[in-house]
């Protein structure tokens, strides 16, 4: 454990950063769980409504915030994206 006061509110500091990261994280989690059941149920409108959530959060972190690398978030955003389009290609919408 850290002794110097400057180290301690350093450890502190770090600690709230780890549980924010890791809230984040989750929730992106979630909103890709939300998108891939969407398309599991052939839903494209449902899909379609969770992707722009997902995306907008997703890129938010990436971009904004420093959670997740931007090419990091990129890329998940864009692996949605190819799943959304294929649906739609399959269902016609």
């Amino acid at each position: 454990m850290a002794n110097h006061k400057s180290a301690l509110k350093r450890a502190r500091q770090n600690q709230k950063r780890r549980l924010r990261n890791k809230m984040r994280k989750t929730r992106i989690k979630n909103l890709t769980k939300a998108v891939e059941a969407a398309i599991a149920e052939k839903a494209p409108e449902k899909a379609l409504d969770c992707l722009k959530k997902a995306q907008s959060y997703i890129d938010k972190i990436g971009h904004k915030r420093g959670t997740l690398h931007r090419r990091t978030a990129s890329r998940k955003v864009s692996r949605l994206y190819k799943k959304v389009s294929a649906l739609l290609k399959e269902t016609g919408s």
